[in-house]
């Protein structure tokens, strides 16, 4: 640990800048495809506000056990099949991966495409199951 600090008190410079890229990264995801929820927030909203869960992995893994009421948009398809969600859109959305690192591409679509309410579930599908929340196949 001293050295680090050494280090960082002979090339400040190098420091700052690390500390800025790295500000600027994760500022940048935290941008990415709205906000992310817990397993709990989840669920909540899915019970309480009828929330819309869409998922986009393909399908072969979504059939191989996915949140109960899901829709299955998969990810390569989304920009072509993401008007199939337009009667939902007074409803939050909730988009769910396979481990939570590409649902925001797909949550962003629906941002421009004027979706108010787009969430992503933090962890995917990984962490709904390691929760141990139901799914069904």
């Amino acid at each position: 640990m001293e050295r680090y600090i050494e280090f960082v008190m002979k090339h400040w410079e190098l420091a700052v800048a690390f500390a800025a890229v790295l500000g600027l990264l994760l500022w940048t995801e935290k941008r990415k495809g709205g906000p992310s929820l817990s397993t709990q927030q989840a669920t909540m909203l899915i019970n309480k506000e009828d929330a819309v869960v869409v998922d986009v992995r393909p399908r072969k893994e979504f059939e191989s056990g996915h949140i109960v009421n899901s829709i299955n948009i998969p990810a390569a398809d989304f920009d072509k099949r993401a008007d199939e969600l337009n009667k939902h859109k007074d409803k939050p959305i909730i988009v769910v991966c396979a481990m939570g690192q590409s649902a925001g591409a797909s949550a962003k679509t629906l941002q421009t495409r004027g979706f108010a309410r787009v969430m992503k579930l933090s962890g995917g599908i990984a962490e709904w199951k390691g929760a141990n929340l139901p799914v069904v196949r």
